[in-house]
Parts: C-alpha cells; structure tokens; sequence
C-alpha cells in the first residue's frame, strides 16, 4: 500500500500524495468553517446546531480535566480532534489514504503536541518556575524528565500511525478475500476505530498539556497550606 508517491516538486521538495491529501482536508475545513459562521443566529438552524454540539462538547471534555482552563485550549484541542478525525476518516474514499496513516503525519502532530505542552506550561507557571519543576523532588531526576518527555512523544505518533494503517491493512485484506460481501461492518469498523484514535490522541495531548499547566500550581497550594 503505496501512500508516499511524489505527484510533483516544488524546488528541492517532492509533495507526496499524502501532502495533497492533506491540504486538501486543509481546505475543505477552512471553507467549510467559514461558509457555516457567516450567517450565525440565536436561532441556529441545523448545521450551526451541529456545530454548536461539537464545541460543547470538547468545551466539557476540557473542562473536566482542566477546570477553567477550556476556553483557553479549546481552539487547539478541538482543532486536533476535528482534524484527526477527518484525517482519520479519508480512507473511506476510494483512491485516497488517510493522512494519520502516515508516521511523518502523526509525528508531526506528536511534535505539535510536544511543543504546545511546554508553550502552555511556561504561558501559565513562567518559564522560571516551569523548568524548576523538571528538577522535582530531586534534581537527580531530570534525565529521567527528559527520557519521559521523549518517549511520550514518539509513542504518541507511533500509537495514532500504528491503529490507523493496521485498521487500512485488515479493511484492504478482507476486501481482497471476501470482495463485497461484508463493506458495511467494515465501515462501521473504520469509524468507530477512527472515533476512538482521534479522541484518545487529543485526550492525551489535553492531559500532556493540563500536566505541564498544574505542576507550578500544585506546588504553590502545597506551600501555602
């Protein structure tokens, strides 16, 4: 299953398939976010009520793991589920593959991720008093911070690329051995698997993120009780 071929070069640079594929999630997105907010009402019709149920709902998953903190992650949160998702979903359409099934994508992500951890923490804590926290309880510890660091990150990228291109593998497999004789559960399999990845990769980096966000703050109430 060939999903890195070169459709052409900018410079020094082959874009891939993968790359066109996903510019155009990109900009399906992009469109069809600005068509679905140019006319908002309080009284929504059917695709601003949609709408609105999404961004509740990544507004309650935020709240309840970093209470008062949702409307500050939301548009990167919710932005990473939306995106996976989509992504995820791709490889349902003839011809194309999904994006996440790529480990330079799902790296990528895991690399965003990586970076939106320690914006965040140092945003909240100061960088000062963020970077003292990797010296805790002992600054014996802080090879061992590192290693954590680097790890939870490339397991975060192999994880989403490992589920996505093994589900394209088993759905390309039973199709060349049973045909057509079971696409349905095989769609619904693909979907639900795609649900699960992209809301289990966004709850990781959403607990990444309240991680580096509390672990001044705890220390703080530790100090004034």
């Amino acid at each position: 299953m060939e999903t890195t071929t070169v459709a052409f070069y900018i410079g020094p640079f082959g874009i891939t398939s993968i790359v066109i594929t996903t510019w155009g999630i990109m900009l399906v997105l992009g469109i069809f976010c600005w068509l679905a907010t140019r006319n908002l009402s309080l009284e929504p019709g059917p695709v601003q009520t949609l709408l609105e149920g999404i961004v509740s709902a990544c507004e309650a998953a935020i709240q309840s793991v970093l209470p008062g903190h949702a409307r500050e992650l939301l548009p990167f949160i919710a932005t990473l589920w939306i995106y996976i998702v989509i992504a995820n979903l791709t490889g349902l359409i003839p011809l194309l593959h999904s994006p996440t099934g790529n480990l330079s994508v799902t790296a990528g992500l895991a690399l965003l991720v990586f970076m939106s951890v320690h914006w965040f923490g140092i945003h909240q804590n100061g960088i000062h008093q963020y970077l003292k926290h990797y010296l805790r309880p002992m600054p014996l510890l802080l090879p061992f911070h590192l290693i954590s660091e680097a790890t939870r990150t490339i397991a975060l990228a192999v994880r989403l690329f490992g589920n996505i291109m093994s589900l394209e593998l088993v759905a390309l497999l039973v199709l060349l051995v049973a045909g057509l004789l079971v696409p349905i559960p095989l769609l619904m399999l693909h979907i639900v698997e795609a649900l699960v990845q992209a809301y289990i990769f966004g709850m990781l980096a959403l607990i990444y993120v309240a991680g580096a966000m509390q672990s001044q703050h705890s220390k703080k109430e530790n100090n004034h009780e």
